[in-house]
């Protein structure tokens, strides 16, 4: 165990007062392992300092902060220090019981939680009081009311996601939170700096170049002008507007800036929603062809308004703050917030989750968060029924099962792609398209990822069927294929 702080340092030299902090009060450096194999979700260290007698632990995340996580699958922030989270166990010996209160109603019902809950300790431990004034004497821990360390632990709780978010190892699902407590919807969160630069923006035009030039602060100024719009706000929206259809990049937010403009129904701006229209990105984005009389174009402004926008942010899909953070470069607000969804899916197990699903996987994969990603893509696998569809969604699964590394496991998955795709009524035709050439190609990478890792029988295998699926193309697609399949044959060659 590593030493956090002068306290703990001491509980571990001093057996006497480690049987004290362990019974009663619940801290116990002796019996710091934990059940089940945790980790968390942003791969920060953690580290058990200490257990609590019922299955519980207090982890200290990255040297800092302590988590604790309770024997029945729930994890919060409880301090911001190893040192704290033992003040708080010898002040508070009751404090789990005490999570459902909050700060607005702990001055009348804290004092009467505390004084139940130790009274029920002190039936077993009449000196209670003694053995806390000595062990805080002895290790030098500050007195604190209970009010004070009661409103340090629920600060804490507050603090916990997204970047203390824990999970189980086996299966990576989020352990629920500690405490009932609501928090702050991730559109607030995400739409705070929109709301703080559109301000600006509208009594500054200098600062016009610099925020349209970026697309993270376009975009959620952008959202912040859906949800407070201003007539006199056109010029601005016209620049984002412009900007948005020159990124080359993908965005949501076209289609939202061209309705913005369109809105104010202004002659003169056909030619900039056309160029928006033409743009590459507006196919993904669904912005339809701008209606050549510009009497129709606010109606065409406002269908579009009413089908996917509009004016309130809490109809908004969580995806679309989820994806907002992610461009913020809020990684960790992003992953906690998919994650919660995922979990949620995963209970649910319908077919009506099979595309939520796979859109969870992109967003995972987009945050560089493969295992979560293979996690989520396989629970979409095993929803849908068609056999293209089945084939198509396991061919993926084996990719992203190759790039986290598990090779076997990318293997089961890929193996039996061509026989579920040569059962679609298709009459085989899938070996000469598109979805031919991609499967041929993840069993050339997979065997090359296997030759290098040692692995020979799946690299045989795999490069076997691999030759079999490129023999059967066209030439052009045999063409594309030619450098992998050569680089292939001799990592496999080498192995050999």
């Amino acid at each position: 165990m590593t030493f956090y702080g002068r306290a703990i340092a001491l509980l571990v030299d001093r057996p006497e007062l480690a049987e004290v902090a362990a019974y009663p009060f619940g801290f116990d450096v002796a019996g710091a392992a934990h059940g089940a194999a945790v980790r968390l979700a942003s791969g920060a260290p953690l580290e058990a300092v200490a257990g609590d007698g019922t299955g519980g632990t207090f982890f200290v995340c990255g040297g800092g902060p302590v988590l604790y996580a309770s024997g029945d699958g729930a994890a919060g922030l409880v301090a911001a220090s190893a040192d704290e989270a033992l003040e708080m166990a010898i002040g508070l010996p009751g404090w789990l019981g005490l999570l459902h209160l909050s700060p607005a109603g702990a001055e009348a019902g804290l004092p009467a939680a505390v004084t139940a809950s130790e009274e029920a300790i002190r039936e077993s431990q009449p000196d209670l009081d003694a053995q806390r004034a000595a062990l805080r004497g002895a290790l030098g821990l500050p007195v604190h009311s209970p009010a004070e360390l009661f409103a340090r632990l629920h600060a804490a709780l507050l603090r916990t996601e997204p970047d203390h978010l824990l999970l189980d190892t086996a299966g990576g699902r989020a352990r629920a939170r500690l405490d009932p407590h609501p928090r702050t919807p991730l559109r607030e969160t995400v739409l705070s700096p929109g709301l703080a630069d559109l301000a600006r923006l509208r009594d500054d035009t200098a600062q016009w170049t610099e925020v349209a030039g970026d697309k993270a602060r376009r975009a959620t100024v952008l959202r912040a002008a859906q949800f407070d719009r201003q007539e006199h706000d056109l010029p601005l929206l016209r620049r984002l507007l412009a900007a948005e259809t020159a990124d080359a990049g993908t965005s949501e937010e076209l289609r939202l800036a061209a309705v913005l403009v369109a809105l104010h129904g202004s002659a003169e701006d056909l030619p900039l929603l056309r160029a928006a229209h033409a743009a590459p990105q507006a196919v993904r984005w669904g912005l339809p062809e701008v209606p050549e009389q510009p009497g129709a174009v606010v109606e065409w402004a406002r269908g579009l308004d009413g089908s996917y926008l509009g004016e309130d942010p809490a109809r908004e899909p969580e995806l679309t703050w989820i994806r907002l953070a992610r461009r913020q470069g809020r990684t960790e607000l992003a992953r906690a917030a998919l994650l919660r969804i995922l979990d949620s899916a995963e209970e649910a197990a319908t077919a009506e989750q099979a595309d939520l699903l796979r859109v969870l996987s992109v967003e995972l994969e987009a945050l560089g968060d493969l295992g979560q990603a293979a996690r989520a893509q396989s629970g979409h696998a095993a929803l849908v029924d068609e056999p293209r569809d089945r084939g198509v969604a396991c061919r993926r699964l084996a990719e992203l099962q190759r790039r986290t590394g598990d090779l076997p496991a990318a293997w089961r998955t890929l193996r039996p792609v061509p026989e579920i795709l040569d059962t679609d009524g298709s009459e085989l035709r899938w070996r000469r398209l598109g979805l031919g050439r991609m499967v041929a190609a993840e069993h050339f990478e997979l065997a090359r990822a296997a030759a290098g890792a040692g692995l020979a029988p799946i690299a045989l295998e795999s490069l076997a069927v691999a030759r079999e699926l490129h023999a059967g193309m066209g030439k052009s697609a045999q063409r594309s294929l030619g450098m992998l399949a050569q680089e292939t044959k001799w990592a496999v060659a080498r192995l050999k």
